[in-house]
């Protein structure tokens, strides 16, 4: 695997690129939950919630975890580990949605 597959540079920056052996249907929910989580961000920095703010970044880290573009490097660990890593990400994230009552996603205008 080659540098180019794992980070992506944008304005002089590296980043790393969300691990591809992921299941799309995976990847596509902790896509959606690091989209709403980072929206939520945003929503409570305006609003001034600091608490709104903190739950939105911890959501934010896992879906980035999940995608393994936070915490250990992907292509150093098996395979099996890396979805199972997604997997419980993504469960954790689905279960805070179930049990808190607290919708990331920004009120309607």
């Amino acid at each position: 695997m080659t540098d180019d597959e794992r980070w992506l540079v944008v304005n002089g920056r590296r980043w790393r690129r969300t691990d591809p052996c992921l299941p799309e249907d995976v990847a596509a929910a902790l896509r959606s939950h690091l989209g709403r989580g980072r929206s939520a961000v945003g929503a409570g920095k305006r609003s001034g919630d600091d608490e709104r703010v903190a739950d939105a970044r911890r959501r934010v880290g896992l879906a980035k975890h999940g995608l393994g573009e936070r915490g250990p490097r992907w292509w150093e660990q098996p395979e099996p580990e890396r979805i199972e890593r997604a997997r419980a990400a993504l469960r954790e994230l689905e279960a805070l949605d179930a049990t808190d009552g607290h919708d990331d996603r920004p009120a309607a205008s």
